[in-house]
């Protein structure tokens, strides 16, 4: 017998990011990063804002993958901290890259952006957070990013 997996949506953040600064070349690729300004959490489960002060550190592989590893924390709207990790990757053709960095608009069917986010939040209402595995599929805007947050099952 099989297991199956289902996952169920948990909720939206729509985060404002700064303009991205770069690292200069490291040993496996151009490193970057990107500061994570604000933003707000809305979903069935969690309702909340993010908190100014992250970064979304990034490195660019030779074979043109970003991979992202961001660290940031919400309040939820009845006043908990939950500090969440979220490492992916992002990639696609080299045009629609290069619209990416350049600004532009994407459709985001046209690259992959996903990421495995690792949630550390306090005893009590949210600590279901704790003992799930979670995924999240993303955006990237201008000024933006908006990732959707779904808990596996």
């Amino acid at each position: 017998m099989e297991a199956t997996l289902q996952a169920e949506f948990v909720f939206e953040a729509v985060i404002a990011v700064g303009a991205t600064v770069d690292l200069g070349p490291g040993p496996l690729g151009p490193r970057r990063m990107v500061p994570i300004l604000s933003g707000t959490v809305a979903g069935p489960k969690i309702i909340g804002e993010i908190l100014p002060g992250g970064i979304d550190w990034q490195l660019v592989r030779t074979d043109a993958v970003t991979v992202i590893e961001a660290h940031y924390s919400l309040m939820t709207d009845d006043g908990v901290l939950i500090r969440v990790i979220n490492k992916g990757f992002r990639h696609g053709p080299a045009e629609v890259m290069r619209r990416l960095a350049a600004g532009e608009p994407v459709d985001p069917g046209e690259y992959y952006f996903r990421a495995a986010p690792i949630f550390d939040a306090p005893s009590g209402r949210y600590d279901w957070l704790n003992r799930s595995l979670f995924v999240s599929s993303g955006v990237r805007n201008p000024d933006s990013v908006v990732l959707r947050f779904y808990q596996i099952l």
